[in-house]
């Protein structure tokens, strides 16, 4: 089960964290990410990072946003700054199985940024 926190209401520029908790004991299995859906369209990478530290970025994504995890406390977070009226989205926690390549999704948090 993913578990997400954060989210809510910015103004453009502005910044949140995003944060998402997978619960049980097998958390260095998955390669942990965020997307993000807006409105009438498809569910997007934003960025995701496998168990040792690999990171990948969607290109709107780099040099503003920073995904990090904790794997002594299961959890993933998503540090936004300099946020824009595009970014928002319901952005959605993901759990990728690296050995059977299953997905999970948490429940999804909504940004929203103001102009």
């Amino acid at each position: 089960q993913l578990v997400e926190s954060g989210g809510g209401l910015v103004q453009a520029g502005g910044s949140l964290r995003l944060s998402c908790t997978l619960s049980g004991n097998l958390f260095s299995i998955y390669i942990m990410g965020w997307y993000r859906q807006a409105p009438g369209e498809q569910r997007d990478l934003v960025a995701r990072v496998n168990f040792v530290g690999a990171k990948t970025y969607a290109d709107s994504a780099e040099g503003r946003f920073t995904i990090s995890r904790d794997n002594a406390k299961n959890t993933v977070s998503l540090e936004m700054s300099s946020l824009k009226p595009e970014d928002t989205a319901v952005y959605y926690c993901n759990a990728r199985n690296r050995y059977d390549g299953r997905d999970y999704w948490g429940q999804g948090t909504h940004v929203t940024v103001s102009s």
